[in-house]
């Protein structure tokens, strides 16, 4: 007999002690067993009551299996197992079979039960080894390999169902031992595909039918789906073949297509290829192939050609403005090691390149400012559609600019300060106030990439004095807007004398009305009833204009006597110098069609005013009576009788004005104005103008070296050559050459500001 035993307790506190029969049935046989309650005392006051339970149940005894049970039970099995090795239907019930299993492992035949198991499995695998396949094509090879690996695993599953307890119990109890499927698995690695002529096919097989794939075939990527899982859990031999001949595929391919593709369709085609390979992991391939895969194919199409793409397609590509391959060139160019380096490298060469054929040209100084602007907007819409707005890419443009726009000293700033005059003289209809606003942004863009602001400044200045002084701004707004931006780039300093400019146009106007008011009131109204408008004009603020002394109609002279007494009366101290170069009228003519109002220059005033009194001049009668210098007087009359509105005749007839011409009134003019323009001729800049106010410049910079020399000469008292021209360097805002610098200093030494040192002539000191 077997005996169990339950225990149960409980502990409760009690002040009684009691006995308690407990009665307890079990199955088929009961026996009866007192409980005792004993209560047990610790201490005074303390009782804990104990109560036990003792059940003893009788239960007959197993009977022992008998040898020809196992040997039956296990024959039955194994006959279970060949039925599904050979696809056959099993004879008995999976219910009856796994008992069957459960029943052998309960009296503890299980290790028995496993390696027989694992005999029957190994003698079938190896049955199982594919012979006589080499009349097999290789797909045939791979289709026949992947029945048997398909039947190999669903038979496999089978049998683990039946031997599922087994599986469970026994082998999960002993580490060692590996579990069914495990087992399944190594048997087919030992026996089939640790073949050497099995794997080699295989392999073989596998990567003909990936690279047909490559090449625009259809393959079964199911079957390869299959074969490469089967590979991938018994060994990983595959890989290592598979990147070794996408590497040589690609390396090859790589150099064919570069030699006989251009850069946009070889992209293109690079980008083709990452997306082939990337959904071949995806339908076939194992996910850890992806990283070293793509590494492979962008090493071999991108990375060993980085240096033949750019050089063979980049400016291409930028010339054409072909924003979708440039993006694609960022994106692929940015997978690979160094790639947006490289690109960053070429982008700011070619800007270079670019702009310096640019500036560089003087035949292109007309367009120079719109190329520029064009290039710049261009190069924005790259940075922003295709470089992502690269930070690094943004700040290579910006110093490539700075480059080459300064190759070409003072020209490029000369020219910009030309096309903001274009822009802001009046006539202009090319723009709404907004897209002037617009345009002179995108000026200021260009101005801070150009180190000789001075030279700006001073031919800005000059067009701007000719716009407020002839009446020729478009808008005072855009004026106004234009000196904001030069002021909030370049600080308060810069503009301070174009500011007065302003001031002092405004200050004329209240003077001219004061002027008008005290005429009325003193009655001395105009005679002639000429209207007349003074601008009383600040020197320092102004350009420097050379007097010329011309003869003014008597009317004028006494219309300037008016305003110097009235003028010089309120402002004691101070001199009036008159300057007729800027000055414009309004003459009222008779034509035979009719009457005209001619808008001119003073000078050109001074020449039609003469023919009231006669119908020809000789040029000698007009020099003489105006007082015109000569250069001026041919420009003058050139526009007069040589223009589109020729209201003279010049004898002989010709382009030019030369010496023994005469000139007489062409009274048969005719326009279809009222009012015609023929002072456009003050707007324009002779050459002599351009020069002079270059020099001006250079001798304005000439005068801030000498500053800047003294200033630091004075606080460091003593300073070697190198260290000042640092010094200088750092302080001056234009770009000076050495040769220059030393010029200044050898022209203070020469006026004692200071001196070299007599045992080192490189030494300065300075001369208090």
């Amino acid at each position: 007999m077997r005996v169990q035993v339950c225990v149960c307790a409980c502990v409760s506190v009690r002040v009684l002690v009691r006995i308690r029969v407990c009665v307890c049935a079990c199955v088929s046989v009961c026996v009866r067993v007192w409980c005792v309650c004993v209560c047990v005392s610790h201490g005074s006051l303390n009782i804990k009551y104990i109560r036990i339970c003792w059940c003893l149940v009788c239960v007959p005894d197993r009977p022992k299996l008998t040898d020809s049970y196992t040997e039956d039970t296990w024959m039955k099995l194994r006959d279970a197992v060949s039925a599904i090795q050979n696809s056959t239907s099993i004879k008995y019930n999976l219910e009856e079979l796994y008992q069957a299993v459960e029943n052998l492992c309960s009296y503890k035949v299980s290790p028995l039960l496993y390696k027989q198991l694992r005999q029957v499995c190994e003698d079938h695998v190896q049955a199982q080894i594919l012979h006589h396949t080499e009349s097999l094509d290789n797909l045939s090879f791979l289709k026949k390999m992947n029945r048997c690996w398909q039947d190999h695993c669903r038979q496999t599953i089978m049998i683990r169902s039946i031997f599922l307890f087994l599986d469970r119990t026994y082998v999960l109890q002993n580490s060692l031992l590996p579990s069914i499927w495990d087992t399944g698995l190594e048997l087919f690695r030992t026996h089939i595909i640790s073949d050497g002529a099995v794997q080699s096919r295989t392999v073989e097989g596998i990567l003909e039918q990936i690279e047909r794939e490559r090449n625009g075939e259809t393959v079964e990527r199911s079957l390869l789906r299959s074969l490469l899982g089967m590979l991938s859990d018994l060994q990983d031999s595959f890989e290592q073949r598979f990147l070794m001949e996408t590497n040589r595929l690609y390396a090859a391919e790589g150099q064919r297509f570069m030699q006989d593709r251009d850069v946009p369709e070889y992209l293109h085609h690079v980008a083709q290829r990452l997306e082939e390979e990337n959904d071949r992991v995806i339908s076939y391939l194992d996910q850890s192939t992806q990283k070293p895969l793509i590494a492979t194919v962008e090493k071999q199409l991108l990375e060993e050609h980085m240096s033949a793409i750019l050089q063979k397609g980049l400016r291409i590509l930028l010339d054409e403005n072909r924003v979708c391959e440039l993006t694609l060139l960022y994106e692929l160019f940015s997978k690979v090691k160094g790639g947006l380096t490289a690109l960053l490298q070429a982008w700011r060469e070619y800007i270079k390149s670019f702009g310096a054929e640019i500036v560089s040209s003087p035949e292109r100084d007309k367009e120079m400012v719109q190329e520029l602007l064009d290039f710049k907007d261009k190069m924005d819409h790259v940075m922003q559609r295709c470089f992502q707005r690269n930070d690094s890419f943004i700040n290579a443009m910006k110093e490539a600019f700075e480059s080459f726009i300064n190759k070409r000293p003072n020209k490029p700033a000369e020219l910009i300060a030309k096309y903001v005059d274009s822009k802001l003289r009046a006539g202009n209809k090319e723009a709404t106030e907004e897209e002037l606003e617009r345009i002179l942004d995108k000026i200021m863009i260009i101005f801070r990439f150009i180190h000789g602001k001075d030279v700006f400044e001073a031919f800005y200045k000059k067009d701007l004095a000719k716009r407020l002084l002839v009446g020729k701004s478009a808008s005072v707004d855009a004026e106004k807007s234009m000196l904001s931006k030069l002021k909030h780039e370049c600080g308060a300093a810069f503009t301070s004398k174009l500011e007065g400019m302003f001031k002092d146009m405004e200050l004329s106007k209240d003077i001219m009305i004061q002027f008008k008011q005290v005429c009325y009131m003193q009655n001395q109204s105009d005679p002639s009833n000429i209207e007349l408008t003074v601008n009383i004009l600040t020197m320092g603020y102004w350009p420097s204009y050379t007097p010329m002394d011309v003869h003014l109609p008597t009317e004028m002279v006494k219309l300037q006597e008016h305003i110097k007494l009235f003028y010089l009366g309120k402002h004691s101290g101070r001199k009036l110098q008159w300057q007729p170069t800027l000055g414009h009228a309004v003459l009222k003519t008779e034509f035979k069609e009719g009457k005209k109002e001619l808008q001119v220059s003073l000078f050109q005033t001074l020449v039609l005013l003469m023919f009231n009194e006669t119908e020809e001049f000789s040029m000698e009668e007009i020099r003489t009576a105006t007082g015109i210098e000569d250069d001026e007087l041919k420009r003058t009359l050139q526009s007069l009788a040589c223009g589109k509105a020729r209201v003279l005749n010049k004898t002989p007839r010709g382009k030019d004005v030369e010496d023994g011409d005469s000139f007489q009134f062409n009274s048969d003019f005719r326009h279809k104005l009222f009012r015609i323009k023929i002072n456009q001729i003050q707007m324009k800049e002779t050459v002599e103008e351009q020069v002079s106010t270059t020099e001006r410049v250079f001798q304005d910079r000439q005068y801030h070296i000498d500053a800047a020399v003294v200033r630091i000469m004075k606080m460091r008292k003593t300073l070697s050559h190198n260290l000042l021209v640092s010094e200088l360097y750092n302080q001056l805002k234009f770009p000076v050459k050495p040769a220059d610098l030393k010029k200044r200093i050898e022209s203070l030494i020469d006026r004692d500001y200071m001196e070299r040192d007599k045992e080192n002539p490189n030494q300065y000191h300075y001369v208090a």
